[in-house]
């Protein structure tokens, strides 16, 4: 029988590994094409990794929670239904010499994987965020977490990397500034009286098990009782991590407008039908305003930049990320990729392939990277505007308003008059480290401007 080997498939040009959170299937099970055998998870999104054969799953080689580099093959899966009986007969046939020398190989393995696991750390209790790489490294080389967070990072977003971290262990080495700061202390009072370094003694050494003990915040206690304690997800966290991270790094400022949609709502009425009818998709307004940002960009080209410590990356593609909620109530940001490049059509079928697979947790983590400007439609829960957090390292983020009919001024030749009309609101965060007022203003009135000239007699 044929034996498949079952990598860990590549998911995007920055992503390198990933956590197993969950196996799906067990040893033995039979598996079908295209099914999916496990869960795995980055920094950006959780994803599933399906079976390219169908098979039995006969060897999972990596455990949950472990961390897999990408094209590490992490099960085998015997194809044409074979029997799982054939593995065991080679090892039964082996000679007892090589049986005993794997043996050997696997308890040393074990005691190697077993040596690391006493330094037991909780990483939920910084704000920082930590890949698993590095949070194994720190593990293995007995790095806490309040040395973890004082290193500076490299990486993006200031990210601590994992040449970051091992340098640190290398400088660390070499310099034990616990033992001389303690040394110092010691050898100085000797010679006076043995009173006084019992406080100095006290007051270096207090402070790093306050810190350990203070770590039972992970479990609040409830003060009448009645409280219902929830722990936050792994998502939430990184959520929380993002956002925190974003109004520390940007100088947020907004800008609002309100514009008149009228047209595009007319339309998109009289065309939704007929749409779907002729091309199998859904037309909702998201499409139509993606469409009318990616043209805005193409006229602000400072819009699309993203910032790297004190260099602006002018960005040559424009991708827009498309905040989406998740019915678990966390938030996630797909990206539609060259969206300056696409018709209505190809923007419709973007925007719902992302959401829907958004919604059934079907994103690969390549669909969340690369975006160099964001939409987030705060209206589809009824709110008028909103002041959205800008989507690190990029520079600006819009928010679209729920649509209103509202009465209003109308200007003709022959005249004002009142009538009823559509509007909503757009707001406008963007990042005022690079991005002045002017700029921010006038982007965002161009994208009015584009939504109010909206030709109400266009094809598809």
């Amino acid at each position: 029988m044929a034996r498949f080997e079952l990598k860990l498939p590549k998911m995007g040009e920055s992503v390198a590994e990933a956590t197993i959170t969950n196996w799906l299937k067990e040893v033995g099970d039979t598996i079908e094409m295209d099914e999916a055998v496990l869960e795995i998870a980055t920094d950006k999104v959780d994803s599933e990794v399906p079976s390219e054969v169908a098979g039995v799953l006969v060897e999972i080689l990596f455990g949950k929670d472990d961390l897999v580099q990408v094209g590490q093959t992490i099960a085998i899966i015997e194809t044409e239904g074979g029997a799982i009986a054939e593995p065991k007969k080679e090892v039964e046939s082996a000679p007892v010499e090589a049986i005993q020398e794997v043996a050997k190989t696997v308890e040393s393995a074990k005691d190697f994987v077993a040596a690391p696991q006493t330094t037991n750390q909780d990483f939920s209790d910084s704000e920082k965020f930590f890949s698993p790489l590095v949070r194994n490294i720190s593990k293995q080389e007995g790095v806490s977490i309040e040395e973890l967070e004082s290193i500076s990072g490299s990486g993006t977003d200031g990210r601590v990397t994992k040449n970051d971290l091992l340098d640190y262990i290398e400088n660390r080495s070499k310099t034990p500034v616990a033992t001389q700061n303690t040394a110092t202390v010691e050898s100085k009072p000797q010679s006076e009286t043995v009173a006084q370094p019992t406080p100095e003694i006290s007051k270096v050494e207090l402070p790093k098990p306050t810190a350990t003990v203070a770590q039972p915040k992970v479990a609040p206690v409830s003060v009448n009782g009645q409280d219902e304690i929830i722990e936050m997800d792994r998502m939430r966290k990184l959520i929380s991590g993002y956002m925190m991270k974003s109004i520390q790094t940007s100088a947020h400022v907004q800008s609002f407008i309100e514009v008149d949609v009228t047209n595009i709502w007319e339309w998109r009425l009289k065309n939704k039908d007929r749409f779907e009818k002729r091309e199998g998709e859904k037309l909702t307004f998201t499409p139509i305003f993606m469409e009318i940002v990616a043209k805005a960009l193409k006229d602000f080209p400072m819009m699309n930049i993203a910032v790297d410590g004190d260099y602006i990356i002018k960005k040559k593609n424009i991708n827009l990320g498309m905040a989406a909620a998740l019915p678990n109530g966390n938030l996630i940001v797909p990206v539609i990729k060259n969206a300056d490049q696409l018709n209505l059509l190809g923007m419709a079928k973007a925007v719902n392939d992302l959401g829907n697979r958004a919604k059934a947790g079907k994103l690969k983590p390549d669909d969340t990277q690369g975006g160099t400007y964001t939409v987030t439609n705060v209206g589809t829960f009824g709110s008028v505007f909103g002041t959205p957090i800008i989507n690190q390292p990029e520079v600006g983020i819009l928010a679209l308003g729920a649509i209103r009919k509202v009465p209003s001024v109308i200007e003709t030749e022959d005249g004002d008059f009142i009538g009823i009309r559509n509007k909503m609101f757009l707001s406008h965060s963007y990042d005022h480290r690079v991005v002045d007022g002017a700029l921010g203003g006038s982007f965002v009135k161009r994208v009015a401007e584009y939504m109010e000239a909206f030709d109400i007699n266009r094809d598809f």
